[in-house]
């Protein structure tokens, strides 16, 4: 019986020993909180989507890098949204002030595209911020 004992307690020692999900997962955390105060957003979300691979079960760590993959997306839709919009009114602009029908149908045609890919992006923000509500 004491040999059981022994035995029952020898295992629970290592067992308790073994260091969690969450403790391997520090590493790969701390280099992605790094990449996001960098502002290096495409990387941090290379970062997560390792770490999410990696360590299935750090659950504490994928929940918190959850929480920065929803801000750098928003971040990085943000810019494409500012990038577009600069781009949509140059366009309009140029539309408008074009004479030769042939010109001002391209730009027209670039316009519709644009809008549509600005519509998107709004989309995409709209969702992100629903998410970070939940």
């Amino acid at each position: 019986m004491n040999r059981y004992i022994a035995l029952v307690f020898t295992f629970v020692c290592v067992v308790s020993c073994q260091p969690s999900a969450d403790d391997k997962a520090v590493s790969q955390m701390r280099l992605i909180d790094s990449l996001y105060q960098n502002h290096d957003y495409e990387a941090t979300l290379r970062a997560i989507a390792n770490l999410r691979a990696s360590h299935p079960k750090a659950v504490k760590s994928r929940r918190r890098a959850l929480k920065i993959w929803q801000d750098a997306s928003l971040k990085i839709a943000q810019a494409d949204i500012a990038r577009t919009d600069s781009a949509l009114q140059a366009t309009k602009r140029a539309f408008e002030s074009e004479h030769d029908i042939g010109r001002r149908n391209r730009l027209g045609v670039r316009v519709d595209s644009l809008q549509v890919r600005y519509d998107a992006l709004c989309g995409t923000v709209r969702v992100i911020h629903r998410r970070q509500k939940e």
